[in-house]
């Protein structure tokens, strides 16, 4: 049985819950890192930290990037605020970028001249709880956020779960340097974990850039609008244009160009398209739908 969706505001709060959940989690497992770092001396663990350290300002971007897209429309803004989320995944993306350029820098340095570590078994666990932590968090956010069709959520659920794989990275290098004594192994992991963020970013960047500019639904949405289409096709003597749609943040628009019979009235075609609007937001919860009416004497646009 489908679950029923929330009451937009209730789901705003819902989200901003788990964005703070987000926040304090970026906050420990930094401290972790950090902790790890200094103590063992590692510049695989300080890339670590790093990433961290952009979790938590993307934290900090994606609550605030919440907080707009939830305003309603305004004289500025008809379509309201949805796309604020798309800002807080690109300001991420950047972010990811600054943290990669310093930890690649940081591991050809340490390259150039290899130091040992020192208690390289409290950093093994200091890392491996903070690992525990992003997995947690990481895995609810993206099973949130899909739930509830927020790119921000998503965003931030994948970068958590990119941080888990750059630590198991990280905590298996610092093992080997730990059990071999080969010290170009720790800045050597290092590059491959800023090499790791580089992609992440680019994916990220790739992918929020698209959503600006007015990617179209998802195709499981696409054909559950035409689900609807189709079946008025069948039970009316009317035919639609190609199908039009617009994703903004956690916002549908679609567009929908309807020919009706030339000697319908002006009400039958109105109670037509209000059906049709009711019918599309029963099968996508708190889609915007857009008809246009024509005549069957003229070509649809």
């Amino acid at each position: 049985m489908t679950e029923a969706p929330l009451p937009k505001e209730q789901e705003h709060r819902l989200l901003m819950r788990f964005m703070l959940l987000s926040l304090a989690a970026a906050v420990v497992t930094m401290a972790l890192k950090a902790g790890a770092a200094v103590i063992t001396g590692s510049v695989g663990f300080l890339s670590d930290a790093l990433e961290s350290g952009v979790n938590l300002v993307a934290a900090v971007v994606a609550l605030l990037a919440l907080r707009v897209a939830a305003r309603p429309r305004d004289a500025d803004h008809h379509f309201g605020h949805g796309k604020a989320e798309y800002l807080s995944a690109l300001v991420e993306g950047a972010m990811i970028f600054v943290a990669a350029t310093a930890i690649i820098w940081s591991a050809v340095e340490r390259l150039l001249s290899p130091a040992p570590l020192a208690q390289a078994g409290i950093g093994l666990a200091l890392s491996s709880a903070a690992a525990v932590v992003n997995l947690v968090v990481g895995v609810i956010l993206q099973r949130v956020g899909r739930r509830h069709r927020s790119v921000t959520l998503i965003a931030d659920g994948k970068h958590l779960m990119t941080d888990v794989w750059t630590s198991g990275g990280v905590i298996v290098g610092i093992s080997l340097v730990a059990v071999t004594g080969w010290y170009p192994l720790d800045p050597l992991v290092a590059l491959a974990v800023g090499v790791n963020i580089l992609w992440t970013g680019y994916k990220l960047l790739r992918g929020s850039m698209s959503s600006l500019l007015s990617a179209s639904l998802p195709q499981s949405d696409h054909e559950a609008v035409e689900a609807v289409l189709n079946r008025y096709r069948s039970e009316y003597p009317v035919e639609f244009a190609p199908l039009r749609t617009v994703e903004s943040g956690r916002q549908r628009l679609v567009f929908v160009v309807v020919t009706v019979p030339a000697d319908w009235t002006v009400q039958a075609a109105h109670d037509l398209a209000n059906r049709l609007e009711d019918d599309i937001d029963a099968a996508l919860p708190h889609t915007e739908t857009f008809i246009h009416v024509e005549p069957a004497e003229t070509s649809p646009r």
